[in-house]
C-alpha cells in the first residue's frame, strides 16, 4: 500500500502506470492525496473539438445516495483513472479530471461536489462510465480488504487456538503428499504451527471447529487471489462503456469471495464465542453482547448479498458485498480482542480471566505461572500490549475502542501489524517449518509401532513357510528395470547421471530379485524380502511414491502349481493375522488372457498393450476402456465387444472353471487357453483342500498391466469401508530371469502393499478406540533430586537383567509420575533422598496406584516376579 499519512500522494494518469486496488482504497479513505501526471493531462483537450460546442451548464458528477462515503469516493478514483487513459481527440476536456480530483483532495465526512460545465458528449460519457466504475471502485475495496482478513485471520485464528488448548497435531498431517490438498489449505496449516511452534498451551482439546481453520480461511486465501487478479485487470483495463459483461465475469469472484468471507465470519464468531467462555468478568461479555453479532446477523447481511446478485443489481450486490466484509472484520477483531484478554490482557484491560490463568488452574497472588506462548502468537500479542501500553490505560470499553482501531485497516499502524504477520511466516525460510516432498510422508511413534507389529507378522509367516531374506540395492542399473514394466515404466524414478553409469531407484522387488538370481546363477531360491520401493506416479490415497513392498518369491522348478498354491496361502495367512477385515483375492492366468485375446481376433503384438486396457476395469467402466481400445489401440469395434463379452465373467473358482471348460467351450479350442484352465484346476483344488478357495474370486478382467507376467496373477482387494484399491499382488513370470542370464528359471511371487494395509489398520484403530503404545518399556526408574550416577546405577541393574527400562530425574515426584502414565510404563521404581539412606525402594503400579517398599538388593528380582505375572 502507498505510504500513509496526509503527505502521501498517488499519482494517477502516468505513463505505463497501473492503478491498484490498495491505491483506490487509500483515497478513498482519505490516506493519501491524489496527483494528476501533466502528460495525461497534455493528451486530453482543453476545449471540445468543435469551435461553439453546446454544453450543459450546472452538471454534477453522478453519485448513488446508496453507497458509504468510503464506496463513492473509490468510484470516483476509478472513474478519473480511466478519463485520464483517454487519448488525445477523444472530445474530454482536462477541466474534468482536474475537477474530480478537487473532489477527492477536498476530504471531510461528505462529497462536496460543485457543478461543472460539460460537452453533451462528455455528459455522455460520464453517465455511461458512473455505473462501471462504482462496480469496480467497490470491488478494488473489496479486493483490499480480503487481503488484509486473509492475512490477520491466521493470526488470530492462532491466538483462539492457544486459549481453547486445542490439539493442533492435526495441522501437521493435512498435506498427505496425496495431491489431493488445496494448496492454500496446506499453506494456513503451515503458517498456523509456524505462529504456534514452541507454545505450551495447545495439544490439549480435540475441537472439530478447530481443525477446520485450514480449510475455511484457505478457500478465502484462493478466492482472493482470483478476485485480486481479475480486479487488477478490469481497473486497467480500456474504457468500457457497459456493466453487465464486467460484472457477470468479475462478479462470479466476488460471490465466491463473498462466500468464503461468510465462512470465516462464522468460524470466527465461534472461537470468539468459546474464547469469551473463560473470561471471568462481566463487563466485556456485556461490551461484546452490544454489538449483536451473532450467526442470524451475519447470514441476514449474506442473504441481502444473494437477493441482489440473483436480481443483477450489481451495484447492490458489491456494496452489500462490502457491508458483509466489514462486518466479518469487526468479529475477527472481536475473536482477537477476547482471545488476548485471555491469554495476556487480563491486567491491561481490566478483566478477571480464569483467575489470571487460561488453563484454569488456580495460582498464588505470590508466583503465577509464566504462560509460554507461541513464537509467533507470542510477538502479536506484545504487539497488541505495545498499543495498549503507549496509549495509556483507560476504562475497558475505550481500550476495546482502541484494539478495534489497531485491527482496522485505515488505522496508521494496521501496515506495521500485517508486516510484522508477514514477516512472522514468510521472511526467513530457514525459520520456517519444512515440507515433505509430494508422495511421501513422515511415521510418529504410535504409527510406526503399528508398523513394527505388522512387519513381525509379516516376517513370521514368511519364516513359517521356509524363506530366507535377502536385501538389495535401492538403485539399479537402469538397463536392469527398462523394458520389465510394460506402460509403467514411465514411472520409473531416473537418477541424474554421475559421471559414468545410467541408474534408476527400484520400481518394485521383483526384477532386483531376478536380477540377483541370474547373476548369481542361482537355479532355486525361496526368499522375502520387506524394502522401500520408489514410482514416479501421482500420488493418491493410498498411492504414494515411496512405500514399502513385501515380497516373497519362489524361483526354480517343482511340481506343477506347487509354488503357485504356496505363495496364495502365504498370501491369505498374512492377510488373515493383520487383522483387516473382509478381503478378496481376485486371480486369473494370463495364457488365459492371451487365449481369449486370440479367440477375439487380437493381433499378438497387441496382446500386452490390450492387456493394460482391461487392467484399467477395475478403475474404469467398460465403455471407457472399449474407447481406448478402439480409438487409441486400433481394435475393431467388434473385437472390443468380443472381449467384453470374456472380461464380464466373474464368480467361485471350481463353479467358473467348470463352465469354462464345458463342451463346446471356445477356449478348449485354444491352445493357450486349455493349457491355463489345466493348471487353474490343480491349483483350484489344493486351494478347496487347504480351506482358502473361499477368499479367491476366479475373474477374466483381472489382467496385471506387467509385462513379464506369464501364468497365474492374483490382486488381493480390502471390502472394508476404506477405499485403498489393491492391497496385494502377484503371480507367475517364467521369463524374467532369462533376461539376466543365460537359462531360464521359472519363478512365482506375491507383493504385500503394506502402505495401504496400515491405512486400513490405523483406521479400525480408531475405529476400534484402541490405544497404541509407543515404546515397550516395562519400568521408569524416577528419581527425586538431581543425582543422574544413582538412576544411572539402578536403571543399568535392570538393562543387564534384560528388563525394558527408561530412567528420569526431576524434584517434583508428580512429573514423574505423569511421565509414566503418558508412556503407559506400568511399573515405576521411585528413589529419593530417604530411600537411598534407607537402603530401600518404592515399586509403583501404575495401573492400581499401589506402591510397595521394598530392600535395594532385591529390587531387580521383585520387579521381574511382577512383570512375569
Amino acid at each position: 500500500m502507498p505510504e500513509r499519512g496526509s503527505s502521501a500522494v498517488i499519482t494517477l494518469g502516468g505513463k505505463g502506470a497501473s492503478l491498484t486496488s490498495s491505491s483506490v482504497y487509500a483515497i478513498s479513505n482519505s490516506l493519501a492525496h491524489v496527483r494528476l501526471d501533466s502528460s495525461a493531462l497534455d493528451r486530453l483537450s482543453s476545449s471540445p473539438p468543435n469551435q461553439n460546442p453546446p454544453t450543459v451548464t450546472d452538471y454534477q458528477v453522478p453519485l448513488l445516495k446508496a453507497l458509504t462515503l468510503e464506496e463513492s469516493r473509490a468510484s470516483l478514483t476509478v472513474l478519473l483513472s480511466k478519463l485520464l487513459s483517454l487519448q488525445s481527440g477523444s472530445g474530454v476536456r482536462a477541466v474534468l479530471p482536474v475537477h474530480i480530483s478537487e473532489i477527492l483532495n477536498s476530504g471531510g465526512d461528505k462529497i462536496a461536489s460543485e457543478p461543472v460545465e460539460v460537452s453533451e458528449d462528455e455528459r455522455a460519457l460520464l453517465e455511461k462510465l458512473s455505473l462501471p466504475s462504482v462496480f469496480c471502485g467497490v470491488c478494488a475495496v473489496l479486493d483490499y480488504k480480503s487481503t488484509a482478513l486473509s492475512t490477520i485471520i491466521d493470526a488470530v485464528a492462532a491466538l483462539s487456538c492457544e486459549v481453547s488448548g486445542a490439539d493442533v497435531a492435526a495441522f501437521n498431517s493435512i498435506d498427505l503428499g496425496d495431491g489431493f490438498t488445496a494448496k492454500e489449505e496446506i499453506a494456513v496449516a503451515g503458517d498456523l504451527k509456524v505462529l504456534l511452534n514452541g507454545s505450551k498451551l495447545v495439544g490439549k482439546v480435540n475441537t472439530e471447529e478447530v481443525l477446520e481453520i485450514p480449510k475455511i480461511n484457505g478457500k478465502l486465501r484462493e478466492v482472493v487471489k482470483l478476485v485480486h487478479s481479475s480486479t487488477r485487470i478490469e481497473l486497467n483495463s480500456g474504457v468500457r462503456v457497459g456493466i453487465s459483461g464486467t460484472a457477470k465475469a468479475l462478479g462470479a469472484n466476488v460471490m465466491a469471495l463473498v462466500s468464503a468471507v461468510k465462512n470465516v465470519g462464522e468460524s470466527s464468531l465461534f472461537l470468539a464465542k468459546m474464547s469469551l467462555s473463560k473470561v471471568g468478568g462481566d463487563e466485556l461479555k456485556s461490551l461484546f453482547g452490544k454489538d449483536c453479532l451473532s450467526l442470524d446477523s451475519l447470514r441476514s447481511v449474506y442473504k441481502l448479498v444473494l437477493d441482489a446478485h440473483l436480481a443483477e443489481d450489481y451495484i447492490k450486490f458489491v456494496h452489500e458485498a462490502n457491508v458483509l466484509l466489514e462486518l466479518v472484520l469487526k468479529i475477527v477483531a472481536w475473536e482477537a480482542v477476547i482471545a488476548f484478554a485471555v491469554l495476556e490482557g487480563g491486567e491491561l484491560l481490566g478483566e478477571k480471566v480464569n483467575g489470571g490463568d487460561v488453563g484454569g488452574e488456580k495460582k498464588s497472588e505470590k508466583k503465577k505461572k509464566k504462560v509460554v506462548l507461541g513464537k509467533g502468537t507470542g510477538v502479536i500479542v506484545q504487539l497488541i500490549k505495545d498499543r495498549l501500553q503507549s496509549k495509556g490505560l483507560g476504562v475497558l470499553d475505550k481500550q476495546v475502542e482502541d484494539l478495534f482501531s489497531f485491527l482496522d485497516p485505515k488505522d496508521p499502524g494496521f501496515d506495521g501489524f500485517l508486516a510484522k504477520i508477514k514477516e512472522i511466516v514468510e521472511s526467513n525460510e530457514s525459520r520456517r517449518l519444512p515440507k515433505l516432498p509430494k508422495g511421501t510422508r513422515d511415521f510418529a511413534k504410535e504409527q510406526m509401532a503399528i508398523r513394527e507389529k505388522a512387519f513381525s507378522i509379516i516376517t513370521e509367516v514368511f519364516k513359517r513357510h521356509g524363506a530366507t531374506a535377502l536385501d538389495t540395492p535401492v538403485f539399479e542399473l537402469r538397463e536392469t528395470l527398462t523394458g520389465k514394466y510394460g506402460e509403467d515404466s514411465k514411472l520409473i524414478y531416473d537418477l541424474a547421471d554421475q559421471g559414468g553409469e545410467l541408474c534408476s531407484l527400484r520400481y518394485d522387488l521383483t526384477v532386483p530379485f531376478a536380477r540377483y538370481v541370474a547373476m548369481n546363477g542361482l537355479t532355486s531360491l525361496k526368499r522375502h524380502q520387506i524394502a522401500k520401493v520408489y514410482r514416479r506416479d501421482n500420488p493418491s490415497k493410498g498411492r504414494f511414491r515411496e512405500f514399502y513392498q513385501c515380497d516373497f518369491d519362489i524361483a526354480g522348478q517343482y511340481e506343477r502349481m506347487g509354488p503357485d498354491f504356496e505363495v496364495i496361502k502365504i498370501l491369505t495367512e498374512l492377510l488373515d493375522e493383520l487383522d483387516i477385515g473382509d478381503y478378496e483375492i481376485k486371480l486369473n492366468h494370463r495364457m488365459l488372457l492371451d487365449g481369449m485375446l486370440e479367440i477375439c481376433g487380437v493381433p499378438p503384438e497387441k496382446f500386452r498393450t490390450i492387456c493394460s486396457s482391461i487392467d484399467k476395469l477395475d478403475k474404469q467402466s467398460f465403455e471407457q476402456v472399449k474407447k481406448e481400445m478402439v480409438e487409441e489401440k486400433g481394435l475393431t469395434v467388434e473385437m472390443a465387444d468380443k472381449i467384453g463379452t470374456f472380461v464380464k465373467e466373474r464368480g467361485s473358482p471350481l463353479v467358473l472353471l467348470s463352465k469354462l471348460k464345458q463342451e463346446g467351450s471356445k477356449f478348449l479350442e485354444n491352445n493357450s487357453s486349455k493349457v491355463a484352465l489345466d493348471d487353474l484346476e490343480i491349483l483350484f483344488q489344493a486351494l478347496e483342500k487347504s480351506k482358502c478357495v473361499d477368499k479367491v474370486v476366479f475373474d477374466l478382467s483381472l489382467a496385471r498391466g506387467l509385462d513379464y507376467y506369464t501364468g497365474v496373477i492374483y490382486e488381493a482387494v480390502f471390502k472394508g469401508e476404506t477405499q485403498v484399491g489393491s492391497i496385494a499382488a502377484g503371480g507367475r513370470y517364467d521369463n524374467l530371469i532369462g533376461m539376466f542370464g543365460t537359462k531360464q528359471v521359472p519363478a512365482v511371487g506375491v507383493s504385500l502393499g503394506i502402505e495401504r494395509v496400515f491405512t486400513i489398520m490405523e483406521q479400525l484403530q480408531k475405529e476400534r478406540d484402541q490405544t497404541v503404545r509407543a515404546t515397550e518399556t516395562q519400568v521408569l526408574v524416577a528419581l527425586l533430586g538431581d543425582k543422574l550416577p544413582q538412576a544411572a546405577e539402578l536403571v543399568s541393574e535392570l538393562w543387564n537383567a534384560k528388563v525394558k527400562a527408561e530412567f528420569m530425574v526431576h524434584k517434583k515426584v508428580m512429573k514423574l509420575i505423569d511421565r509414566a502414565r503418558e508412556s503407559k510404563i506400568p511399573w515405576m521404581v521411585i528413589v529419593g533422598e530417604r530411600e537411598l539412606n534407607e537402603g530401600i525402594v518404592k515399586l509403583k503400579n501404575i495401573d492400581t496406584t499401589v506402591e510397595e517398599t521394598i530392600p535395594r538388593s532385591k529390587f531387580v528380582e521383585e520387579l521381574q516376579i511382577r512383570l512375569n505375572q
